[in-house]
């Protein structure tokens, strides 16, 4: 458990969130292992859920690797941070090499996150899933560990301003038992999605839900986004990300 910078950043956030930040509920943390590797498969609707779900992590005495996006090495302090706490950088362009390092790490016994969905979820609902996270579990022939965090969304999500400090919103992280994955990449994801779908069903039961909010689910009665509607906000967005791109590469030409 050595890795300076790793640690620095355990003490910093740990102690932010006890001075600064949310009421964060655990539940399931045994259903963490306390060694080999794992995969650990979080929902995803907010630009902060990794800090609730790191920190369950380090309760068990565990260290979690994240996959993150390479453009965040343009980031100075974010690519120090990545480099320092040994994260996968990952080219969505070519996706291949991110995916056998988190094999490598997970066989040599790592903790590995995944956010099956790829993207933060507008709707706050579960969107359709990416099999990479079945697939490395099957590969490095390790057990899956189903994630749900709940309230980290009020704090900072996609299209809403971000309220960070002093913020006391109550958030729940709970874990789910392992699941082992099957022959069939089909059936270990559906058991995956059933497994993450409990689970969030599960946090919302006992949070309250005011009418109307953008951050309730419509099903709630709030006023997110449907899944139909955010599907259709995520493919203007990734439309106009493209044009922006296509510009850029204009004016370098």
């Amino acid at each position: 458990m050595a890795e300076p910078v790793f640690r620095v950043l355990e003490i910093s956030v740990t102690g932010a969130v006890r001075t600064l930040g949310p009421r964060i509920a655990y539940y399931g943390l045994e259903n963490i292992p306390a060694t080999g590797g794992a995969v650990i498969a979080i929902n995803h609707t907010s630009y902060i859920d990794w800090v609730p779900a790191a920190i369950a992590v380090y309760r068990r005495g565990r260290r979690l690797r994240f996959m993150i996006k390479s453009e965040m090495l343009d980031v100075k302090i974010v690519a120090f941070l990545m480099r320092g706490c040994d994260m996968i950088p990952v080219d969505r362009r070519a996706g291949g090499g991110a995916y056998a390092v988190a094999v490598q790490r997970l066989r040599e016994g790592e903790l590995v996150a995944v956010y099956p969905e790829a993207t933060i979820s507008r709707s706050f609902e579960l969107k359709d899933f990416k099999t990479g996270a079945v697939r490395m579990a099957r590969e490095a022939g390790v057990p899956m560990i189903p994630m749900i965090v709940w309230g980290a969304h009020r704090m900072w999500t996609k299209d809403h301003p971000k309220k960070l400090f002093r913020n006391r919103v109550p958030i729940t992280a709970i874990v789910g038992e392992p699941l082992r994955p099957t022959d069939s990449v089909e059936q270990t994801d559906a058991a995956l999605r059933e497994a993450m779908t409990e689970l969030l069903q599960r946090a919302q039961l006992g949070y309250p839900h005011p009418a109307g909010e953008y951050w309730v689910p419509r099903r709630l009665g709030g006023s997110a986004p449907t899944l139909a509607e955010a599907k259709l906000l995520d493919e203007a967005e990734l439309a106009e990300r493209a044009r922006q791109q296509a510009e850029r590469s204009q004016r370098e030409a």
